[in-house]
């Protein structure tokens, strides 16, 4: 597959189910290879921290501006918590969206109700333990989160 950068490397995607190799051949080719990834992070002259301080900061200001456009609640928790679970909020509604409405089914009525039970969900860690999950699983993982028959109150609100 021909990268970004125009490099052509080969890839082993027989190890991802077949539903989800397009989408990933296409983020894969979207993107500089291994070494010119390296090469561009070592010539900004910035050292791993100040590369991933310098990709935490743009994540984030992406995740504000999409909670932002979408209205979606402030998370509670502490400082380092919220700003993490907006980040990780951000990754699986986008990766969600991606997923269900892009490449999938659903549509924008399914994936309004989705985005009012996300609203819904506020504790930071919440999306901070979801980080990890596929977009497939979301409206599992938020329909879990929100149920309201467990007799008590819900403890990720």
């Amino acid at each position: 597959m021909v990268h970004s950068c125009g490099h052509e490397i080969p890839h082993d995607l027989s190890n991802r189910p077949a539903d989800r190799r397009a989408g990933f051949a296409r983020w894969l080719e979207a993107r500089d290879c291994t070494d010119c990834w390296k090469a561009a992070r070592d010539e900004d002259g910035a050292g791993k921290e100040e590369w991933l301080a310098a990709k935490r900061a743009a994540e984030q200001e992406a995740a504000v501006a999409w909670a932002k456009q979408f209205e979606m609640p402030q998370l509670e928790g502490t400082e380092r918590a919220r700003d993490w679970g907006a980040r990780s909020r951000h990754q699986l509604m986008t990766g969600a969206h991606t997923a269900l409405v892009v490449e999938g089914s659903w549509d924008e009525a399914d994936w309004a109700a989705l985005e009012e039970k996300a609203r819904s969900v506020t504790r930071a860690g919440w999306w901070i333990d979801q980080r990890d999950a596929e977009g497939t699983d979301v409206l599992e993982l938020l329909d879990a989160a929100t149920e309201t028959d467990r007799g008590t109150e819900n403890p990720f609100r």
